[in-house]
């Protein structure tokens, strides 16, 4: 574990409630992510998956962050879900013949991040055998689209059926470096109950998401300043899972959502903690490992 690359970070930075206790008191929206860079070595991009970002924001999302951050993001939902609405469009979703224009101007829109991008996440949505007739299916579908992207990025694939957490999707995963994601959300299994089935060994390194139940944060807060719910028990089983990784995993990047607990700073923190001892320091440079 000790040359084992952790990236711990939170999913978006531009929660107007973090400032004061996170934040420090009047910051500017427009300087979030300049602090932000100051307290973690990485972010997950939430803003991506409602549209595909400008070239000049993502210039600025570049310009204030220190080398050494890195930024995760995720595929666009025309492009995973492809829906007009709540439904997903099994019709066009990842099937690249009609997404493949939002595919190309989202894959342009990151490469000018330059070393700072981090993998990219296809955060699929809850598809059952309404939208294919079984996992085979899918599986052929997710298979395709994945050997149609640039190996010039990586890629993490969350699924969100359990049925069809498998070998088989492990199997294409691997086939094409991309990561499983394990995520400790409402519906699917803790991942350390995944990690005990199966081998998700399926690229160099991890990803996970703490995303929790939204519902139950939104009737106790509207407000992200503070944890409500204690997710200590839930962080020691995947803390002590993400530890016991194989050995082929070289490095792991986290995220934390609000609604995992209701501050995601102060969750990721926690998970940091399990696993290191420490809170996440601040990102190092590329060029000499010394902390801004």
């Amino acid at each position: 574990m000790n040359d084992r690359i952790w990236r711990f970070g939170t999913s978006s930075w531009s929660e107007r409630s973090w400032v004061g206790p996170f934040y420090d008191p009047g910051t500017k929206p427009k300087d979030f992510l300049s602090a932000y860079a100051r307290r973690y070595g990485a972010v997950e991009a939430d803003t991506t998956y409602y549209r595909v970002p400008a070239e000049e924001l993502v210039h600025g999302w570049r310009e204030r962050t220190p080398s050494g951050f890195r930024m995760t993001a995720k595929f666009p939902r025309g492009v995973v879900h492809a829906g007009d609405g709540p439904r997903p469009d099994a019709e066009r979703a990842l099937v690249m013949e009609r997404v493949g224009e939002e595919v190309g101007s989202f894959l342009r829109a990151m490469r000018l991040l330059k070393e700072r991008c981090g993998p990219l996440l296809l955060q699929l949505p809850y598809f059952n055998r309404t939208h294919f007739s079984g996992e085979d299916a899918f599986l052929r579908r997710l298979d395709e689209f994945l050997g149609a992207l640039p190996s010039e990025f990586e890629y993490a694939v969350e699924v969100r059926n359990k049925q069809w957490f498998s070998e088989a999707l492990c199997g294409v995963l691997r086939q094409h470096g991309a990561a499983f994601c394990l995520s400790d959300h409402k519906y699917l299994p803790h991942p350390s109950e995944v990690l005990e089935s199966l081998d998700v060994a399926t690229a160099s390194f991890s990803y996970v998401r703490l995303i929790g139940d939204r519902s139950v944060i939104d009737g106790l807060t509207k407000v992200f300043d503070k944890e409500v719910i204690d997710q200590g028990e839930r962080l020691g089983r995947l803390g002590r899972s993400l530890v016991g990784l194989s050995p082929e995993i070289r490095e792991v990047w986290a995220f934390a959502n609000n609604h995992y607990a209701g501050h995601g700073p102060a969750s990721i923190d926690r998970l940091a903690k399990e696993i290191t001892g420490a809170a996440p320091t601040r990102p190092m440079s590329d060029d000499g490992g010394v902390p801004f």
